[in-house]
C-alpha cells in the first residue's frame, strides 16, 4: 500500500461508537472482513478488495471483485468459526445491520472492529475519510468526497414538497422512521417521510422500522407511496396492485440507490435528483 498523502488526523479516526482507530502499519498487510453490503462495495471502490478475506452473502457488489471473497453467512447470522479461521485483522460492521452480541463475540478474536452508522447522506464523507485514513487510501477517499459534494450541490428541492410513505416490507407492512438514512435522503428533495406517531413524541418511543396498517386515516396524511426494491423485492406489479387498492399514487423506487450508503451514495444522489414523484 502506498503512503497516504493526507495526514491521519485523530478527528478522522473516530468511529460511530467513539472508538479511536489508528492507520494500519505500512509494514502490515490488513485482512479485512466486512459484514455490511454497501460498505463492502465502498471498500472495493477504495481499492481494498485485495485485502478482503470475508464478506456476507448479501455483499454482492461489485460482482467481479466480491466473487473471490469468501462468504461467512449473512449480516445477522454470521458463521463465527469460519470467520475465525480466516483470521481477519479488521472487521467492519454497522449498528443497524449487525447484531451487537455477534459483534462482541467477534471482537474477542478480531483485533480491530470499526463500527459505522451513517444516519444522513452527509455522514458518508466522514466514513470515506475514516476508512481511507485507516487503510492508507485517503487520496481515493477524497475523490469520492469530491464527487459526493458535486452531486449533493446539484439537488433541487421539490417546490411542491411531498408527504411520502416509503415501504420496505409487506406481511407485515413496514416503513422507516424520519431519523433513518432513507428518510434523510428523501428530505434532501423536500419530501417528508410519514411518521407513525404524533410530532413531539419522545424519540425513545419511536421505532426505526415501524409496522403499519393501511387505513383512511393514514392515507389522509400522505400524498404518495414509494415501494422499495429492497429489502423486500417489490416489483411494478406490486405497485400497480397497491395503487388500485389504496387509490393513491404508488411508485417503485430503486432501494439500493436510496438506502445504500458508501460509494453507492454518489450515484444515489444523482438518482434522487432525477426521481420524479407525480401525484396527478
Amino acid at each position: 500500500m502506498s503512503k497516504s498523502p493526507i495526514p491521519a488526523h485523530t478527528s478522522m479516526l473516530i468511529d460511530a461508537i467513539g472508538t479511536v482507530h489508528s492507520p494500519v502499519s505500512e509494514l502490515e498487510q490488513p485482512r479485512i472482513a466486512c459484514l455490511v453490503p454497501s460498505i463492502t462495495e465502498l471498500l472495493c471502490e477504495l481499492g481494498l478488495a485485495k485485502f478482503m478475506v470475508a464478506r456476507t452473502g448479501f455483499c454482492i457488489h461489485p460482482k467481479e471483485l466480491v466473487c473471490d471473497i469468501p462468504k461467512v453467512g449473512g449480516t445477522k447470522d454470521v458463521n463465527v468459526e469460519k470467520l475465525r479461521k480466516l483470521a481477519p485483522t479488521h472487521l467492519i460492521v454497522n449498528i443497524d445491520e449487525n447484531e451487537k452480541p455477534t459483534v462482541d463475540l467477534l471482537a474477542q478474536f478480531i483485533p480491530h472492529v470499526v463500527v459505522t452508522h451513517p444516519v444522513c447522506p452527509q455522514d458518508n464523507l466522514a466514513m470515506y475519510r475514516l476508512l481511507g485514513t485507516i487503510f492508507h487510501v485517503s487520496q481515493r477517499a477524497e475523490q469520492l468526497c469530491a464527487a459526493f459534494e458535486v452531486n449533493l450541490s446539484r439537488l433541487q428541492p421539490d417546490p411542491q414538497g411531498k408527504r411520502v410513505l416509503y415501504c420496505i416490507w409487506k406481511d407485515p407492512w413496514m416503513t422507516v422512521s424520519r431519523d433513518t438514512y432513507i428518510a434523510q435522503m428523501l428530505a434532501l428533495r423536500g419530501w417528508q417521510q410519514w411518521q407513525s406517531v404524533p410530532s413531539g413524541t419522545d424519540k425513545s418511543e419511536l421505532k426505526r422500522y415501524p409496522t403499519f396498517e393501511w387505513s383512511d386515516e393514514l392515507l389522509d396524511t400522505i400524498d404518495i407511496v414509494l415501494l422499495s426494491t429492497e429489502p423486500y423485492s417489490f416489483t411494478q406489479t406490486h405497485a400497480t396492485e397497491l395503487q388500485q387498492q389504496i387509490r393513491k399514487p404508488v411508485i417503485l423506487v430503486d432501494g439500493e440507490m436510496l438506502s445504500w450508503y458508501g460509494s453507492r451514495a454518489v450515484a444515489g444522489l444523482s438518482y434522487l435528483a432525477q426521481l420524479k414523484l407525480s401525484i396527478v
